[in-house]
């Protein structure tokens, strides 16, 4: 089947319309279409790539229906409304088909379940939200519709419309299901805080390490930190360099162990870091800790009135208490 075959006969399966993007490889794919009474069923297999639906793109039919996207194989950023998501299998997504929307994918199988509009009323915050179908109501919703979608066979009319009904009704209670509800943005960037500073000492801490376990495309992670004082991988070097000063402040330790423990596999290009952000050297911290665990000589009272000496070392090296603040 060509790219504009499948277009065509995804227009032909009721889908509200999507343009085509790039796509990698042969174009592999495949529509298959099932009704059972107002609830219908489409199973999309559909090859690596992007397709997109502009506002222009938008029919007033649209506006009558939700789209409940379910991924069975393969993975997708969903770009729909101010936020992104990532869905892997069994993960689902409400799709509001009044709205832009954009898919970047790998090859992938998914079911989209079109659903009355006024059957799901209040779910309008729930749209371009990634919904875990691994477990809870939404669990149920995912083995569901991957049943379904091999066909209806020995319903009467009355059926098909309490059947439709009772899975529906079963949405509904997946998108109101805690696991459910969007995270505020402040709510997201704590958890994300926390996320960071447990692993820190993980050299493979990257951004984007951090949006896909918090289920994010890597855009979304920097739009939630645009406003912030830091961006992630900022916050993450930030956090590494504090837990570096704590440690070398304590002493003990070599300015290198330290180093490739909180993630730095270079150890100059993490000496040049730590004097640009305290203003002084990793090197003369450490020396500055070790000479304070000296203890002093007794002086000689009649030069200092009874106190102890002043270690050189004291003036030209910062103290173990030097506050690790970025120069101004």
């Amino acid at each position: 089947m060509s790219a504009d075959a499948y277009l065509e006969k995804l227009a032909v399966s009721g889908m509200p319309p999507l343009l085509g993007g790039r796509h990698e490889g042969p174009f592999r794919a495949g529509v298959v279409t099932r009704d059972l009474g107002p609830l219908r069923m489409v199973e999309l297999v559909t090859p690596a790539g992007e397709c997109f639906r502009p506002a222009r793109a938008v029919r007033a039919s649209d506006e009558a229906r939700w789209q409940i996207d379910l991924m069975m194989r393969g993975r997708v950023r969903v770009e729909h409304g101010r936020d992104d998501v990532v869905l892997g299998p069994a993960d689902l997504v409400l799709i509001d088909p009044a709205r832009p929307v954009r898919y970047a994918s790998t090859a992938s199988t998914h079911v989209t379940m079109l659903v009355p509009r006024h059957a799901l009323r209040g779910a309008d915050r729930f749209a371009g939200v990634r919904i875990p179908g691994d477990r809870g109501p939404a669990a149920l919703v995912a083995s569901l519709a991957r049943d379904m979608t091999r066909g209806f066979s020995g319903f009467r009319a009355d059926e098909e419309e309490r059947s439709a009904a009772a899975v529906i009704e079963l949405i509904s209670v997946a998108l109101g299901s805690s696991q459910a509800a969007p995270s505020s943005d402040p709510v997201l960037r704590d958890r994300i805080r926390g996320y960071v500073e447990a692993r820190l000492a993980d050299r493979d801490l990257t951004p984007a390490k951090v949006a896909a376990a918090h289920h994010l495309s890597v855009r979304r992670l920097h739009k939630l930190f645009e406003d912030e004082p830091l961006t992630v991988a900022a916050l993450i070097r930030r956090r590494r360099l504090d837990r570096c000063h704590a440690d070398l402040a304590g002493g003990g330790r070599t300015v290198a162990s330290v180093a490739a423990r909180w993630g730095f596999a270079d150890a100059a290009h993490f000496s040049r870091l730590f004097k640009a952000t305290f203003g002084y050297t990793a090197a003369a911290l450490m020396s500055s800790s070790r000479a304070r665990m000296v203890k002093a000589p007794p002086a000689d009272p009649g030069h200092d009135g009874g106190h102890g000496s002043v270690d050189r070392d004291d003036e030209r090296h910062p103290g173990p208490d030097v506050r690790g603040v970025e120069p101004r």
